[in-house]
């Protein structure tokens, strides 16, 4: 990077310890980044567990290199707000399953919810994404068991989420505020019940669904 060489019995800057200041400074640049599509959700979460994994400037510096104005948050004007993604109903089954056994199951992409759906992890873990889900009722309602297993809802902004299940030596958990609830008229209202064993129950509310890019075109090579 064109830094000077150090005197004699002077540490590189490159082994220095970060400070959390510095952690912080990083994680602004990255979410920065995602929120202009120069990084997707994947790779935003990825480079943040290496920024707070980072103990040297070694470490923390390659994290931002391949991002533009590295080190400074960069001044963008304001974009006109997205346009919500239509929630779409449909005819589906009035009940349905899906299980994992000392196995991984999941269910994403196109697929009609139904009005109960039951999911059950033992020993196993299950991946429910209502991203591009259609749904077969305006409220539906997800039953789901962990048993030293993992459930993990997903849902769009577009769906308002009723959490009311319980952990036993275990963690229910509601989706954060990171990803914020953008309701329309015919938003779908999702309730997840069950109960959580030694294990855990999390639903996560996420964007729409988007092709992966790679890193070269993200710098606009490809």
């Amino acid at each position: 990077m064109g830094l000077p060489e150090p005197h004699p019995g002077q540490p590189r800057r490159a082994d220095l310890r970060v400070s959390d200041a510095d952690r912080h400074a990083v994680a602004d640049i990255l979410r920065e980044a995602a929120g202009e599509g120069r990084l997707d959700i994947d790779e935003l979460e990825e480079r943040l567990e290496e920024t707070y994994k980072a103990k040297t400037y070694a470490d923390l510096e390659p994290i931002t290199q391949d991002l533009p104005v590295a080190g400074q948050a960069p001044v963008m004007p304001a974009a006109p707000a997205a346009r919500p993604v239509p929630v779409v109903y449909g005819e589906g089954a009035a009940s349905d399953s899906a299980s994992a056994f000392l196995s991984n199951v999941e269910r994403k992409g196109v697929w009609v919810v139904p009005e109960q759906f039951s999911v059950n992890a033992v020993l196993g873990d299950a991946n429910i994404d209502l991203r591009e889900a259609h749904y077969s009722a305006r409220e539906v309602v997800i039953n789901a068991t962990s048993v030293l297993g993992s459930v993990k809802v997903t849902v769009p902004p577009n769906v308002h989420v009723i959490v009311e299940g319980n952990g036993v030596l275990g963690e229910f958990n509601e989706p954060s505020a990171k990803v914020p609830e953008a309701l329309t008229a015919d938003s779908p209202v999702v309730r997840v019940r069950g109960l959580a064993v030694l294990g855990d129950v999390t639903v996560k509310r996420r964007g729409p669904r988007g092709p992966k890019r790679t890193l070269r075109q993200h710098l606009g090579l490809e």
